[in-house]
């Protein structure tokens, strides 16, 4: 059975919520409940998903008005898409014998003969020969040099004689002569030996880099044919590819994985079957994969980098709720200090530093109408975070501060109040941060390719199980003190209300509360503050 009939009384809503946006509410948190006790009973699985696996459902109202749900996980399971329970993939590529699967075959065996290629005895061995003859040619060219040299030396010593005749003059010319020759051919047979063993190192990286270009073609049209392969459907009916899809979305190229996550997954089902969706939501399941903050069995929103652009078209037709962060909203600041050269202000919650992808009024777009079109913020924090931003009024004036903050000269403090009771006082966090390309705009721990990321700490205070924190960032990557919090490594509690990286609630419990810097023109150090609302 696909679809799950669940007795809920009066859950009718006229709107779906936003994948990308909403709180589970009690109908949701049964639904889930439901689906984690078959996912328990299946024993076989249990290895394998803890690794980490998302699990999603759509409450919907199918053909005969009947409410229930569907269920749906990402990606594979045992190496299959089709399970039990779970809807069926948007496009079932991994039958044995389909194209995909002979295809990737292919791919397999060209695999496979580029690696015995590059590890091949005869590849290994002709390295090894032309090292061994390169030394031992060299050196019997420095040898022979040495043997002429000497020679010369023997033959100056001989003209030098006074009973030294010409003839035998001529023949220490002629030796000379036959000497300098021998060397030239010694060469020549070299430059010729050299050219035989590089013509034939040649022909087996030829060989090697044809494999490697057919590889590369074969795995470009395969991916093609997936993504012409999926085709998905919205409310009104339409229908679309991937490839079609992501190109009208923003003209790239779908990711890997595009089109097998849940949410589409389960609205092209009930497209298909006719069912009205009512309402969306997906949880993960298991530990969190390294460098990235999942929790087991907690709500995520729908990713951006692979379903933004097919949700973008899979809900027309819908009427959804509108994402919050999206919305236009008119927020104001405080001003904190001005003068005729920098501004610092106090952002509330909400509220974008700079213009982004939303409707947002941002802080720079109020401040060129209120300091002047030269106004510039110099730095920036996240919509969530308020707190003191600093704002220059002309070029010279922000690129004097920016100086500052890429030498690390500004001191910056921010308060925070986590979910939960660090078992620290005090301390210093490094975990260096890399952008997830595939969900941004989430931020991962990364130490092979990450950037250096800094922050100390001292709590103030633990009250009713949270924990009240100073942060003293002393790096500025995106979201540092929101994964340094959160990341089992670093305090392994997200910032209350860290709807990336934790859990909704009224607001995000972070504020920058005081900076210390250099006026870029008195030169003069200055410190403002700005205590936040929270603080208790």
């Amino acid at each position: 059975m696909i679809f799950h009939p669940f007795n809920i009384q009066n859950f009718n809503p006229l709107v779906l919520n936003n994948p990308f946006y909403y709180q589970p509410n009690e109908v949701c948190l049964k639904v889930q409940k439901e689906i984690v006790n078959y996912i328990e009973s299946k024993k076989e699985w249990q290895e394998e998903i803890s690794a980490g696996k998302m699990f999603g459902f759509l409450i919907a109202e199918n053909t005969n008005g009947a409410t229930g749900y569907l269920a749906a996980f990402s990606g594979q399971i045992q190496g299959k898409e089709n399970h039990d329970f779970f809807v069926p993939p948007v496009f079932d590529y991994l039958q044995e014998n389909g194209v995909f699967k002979t295809k990737e075959r292919e791919i397999s065996e060209l695999n496979r003969e580029i690696s015995d290629l590059e590890k091949s005895t005869q590849l290994i061995c002709q390295q090894s020969e032309a090292y061994k003859k390169s030394l031992e040619i060299l050196k019997e060219i420095a040898d022979y040099k040495e043997f002429i040299k000497i020679s010369k030396h023997n033959r100056e010593r001989q003209r030098n004689h006074p009973d030294f005749s010409d003839e035998e003059k001529q023949k220490l010319i002629a030796e000379s002569q036959f000497q300098n020759a021998e060397l030239r051919r010694f060469k020549q047979r070299y430059d010729v030996e050299n050219n035989n063993f590089i013509s034939e190192l040649s022909k087996h990286s030829d060989t090697i880099s044809e494999l490697k270009n057919l590889r590369k073609q074969k795995s470009e049209d395969l991916q093609k044919y997936l993504f012409e392969n999926f085709v998905m459907l919205n409310a009104k009916g339409d229908k679309r590819d991937l490839l079609q899809i992501f190109k009208e979305y923003n003209n790239t190229i779908p990711p890997s994985g595009s089109g097998e996550c849940c949410a589409p997954k389960l609205l092209q089902y009930a497209y298909l079957h006719g069912y009205n969706p009512l309402f969306i939501a997906e949880f993960w399941w298991g530990r969190s994969p390294i460098g990235e903050i999942r929790e087991h069995l907690h709500f995520y929103p729908a990713c951006q980098g692979k379903c933004k652009p097919i949700l973008n078209f899979m809900l027309q037709g819908l009427n959804v709720t509108s994402n919050p962060l999206e919305e236009c909203t008119a927020q104001d600041f405080e001003t904190i200090f001005a003068d005729n050269f920098i501004v610092v202000v106090n952002k509330p919650a909400g509220m974008l530093s700079v213009p982004g992808k939303s409707k947002r009024v941002s802080v720079a777009e109020i401040a060129k109408k209120r300091f002047g079109e030269e106004s510039m913020v110099v730095h920036r924090l996240d919509m969530a975070t308020s707190g003191l931003l600093v704002i220059a009024k002309n070029l010279d004036v922000y690129i004097k501060l920016q100086q500052q903050f890429e030498n690390h000269r500004v001191e910056k403090v921010y308060y925070a109040v986590l979910s939960g009771e660090v078992n620290r006082s005090e301390g210093t966090i490094s975990l260096p941060l890399l952008p997830d390309i595939a969900d941004r705009p989430r931020q991962k721990v990364d130490f092979n390719h990450g950037k250096t990321a800094i922050t100390d700490f001292k709590v103030h205070k633990l009250e009713n199980g949270k924990t009240y924190i100073y942060l003293y960032p002393k790096t500025g990557r995106t979201h540092q003190l929101r994964v340094h919090c959160a990341y089992r490594d670093g305090l392994s509690l997200p910032i209350i209300g860290d709807e990336l990286y934790g859990e909704k609630s009224d607001r995000m419990y972070l504020h920058a509360m005081k900076i210390t810097f250099t006026h870029p023109v008195t030169l003069k150090k200055v410190t403002f503050e700005s205590k936040p609302d929270f603080i208790i």
